[in-house]
């Protein structure tokens, strides 16, 4: 004849081990599941950071760029200003040489004869 109680204590053990096993597995998938939230923390902390970094490169070079080309343009605008300059000091020139070339008495004057 079989033992109840001995047939209780084997269904018991049974269980107990089944649950150590399940709970075994759902601390290893507890911790892969842990550790992988940890890696894609990491991942958005560094994409992030490089999204950062290259923010600030951009806006470094639109700041050199725009430098760059707000010198051309003040070139262009100083060129204008340096021909108009010229321009102007040319015939200020020119008008000086006719003066200087002209005699101050009159031809017909008493220190001329």
């Amino acid at each position: 004849m079989k033992n109840p109680m001995g047939d209780l204590k084997a269904a018991v053990v049974a269980l107990v081990e089944r649950a150590k096993v399940r709970k075994g597995m759902i601390s290893v998938l507890a911790i892969l599941f842990v550790l992988q939230l940890y890696f894609v923390r990491e991942l958005v902390a560094a994409e992030l950071l490089f999204g950062l970094a290259f923010g600030v490169l951009f806006a470094l070079s639109a700041i050199i760029y725009l430098a760059g080309a707000l010198g051309e343009r003040g070139l262009a605008f100083a060129e204008v200003g340096i021909r108009v300059i010229s321009e102007t000091a040319r015939r200020g020139y020119s008008g000086l040489e006719y003066f200087s070339r002209k005699s101050l008495r009159q031809a017909r004057s008493e220190s001329a004869q």
